[in-house]
């Protein structure tokens, strides 16, 4: 399979679970877990859809300016959304607090994905 669909695919299964967690938050943990942890699965929530739809960003730019640094950045946004948004599912769900300190490290990788783009768009 070819980067540009791989990053399609992954990308929109991972809106749909954002989509999905969103109103799974929103209607079936609104009752059973505390207002600050509810705001935690939130933005796990935003930031899933918004690194779902750079895959889909991410895609297109394979098509428009193949390389390293444009599948770099899908591989960076995959990693990021999977540590970043998957911690702060665990956090919120769990209440284990200490899953808060991994959570920087898939913004660290959220942000190098955007950097790749960023260069690989000024290179092209």
């Amino acid at each position: 399979m070819t980067s540009e669909r791989l990053f399609f695919a992954i990308g929109s299964f991972s809106a749909f679970i954002a989509v999905a967690a969103g109103a799974f938050g929103a209607h079936g943990l609104r009752s059973r877990i505390t207002p600050d942890l509810l705001a935690v699965f939130e933005v796990a929530v935003r930031y899933q859809m918004f690194h779902a739809l750079a895959l889909l960003a991410c895609a297109w730019a394979c098509t428009k300016w193949p390389g390293t640094l444009v599948t770099t950045a899908g591989w960076l946004f995959v990693a990021g959304t999977v540590v970043f948004s998957g911690s702060l599912y665990v956090l919120s769900l769990t209440g284990v607090r200490w899953l808060g300190a991994i959570t920087p490290i898939g913004g660290l990788a959220l942000l190098a994905g955007w950097l790749c783009l960023a260069i690989a768009a000024i290179r092209s």
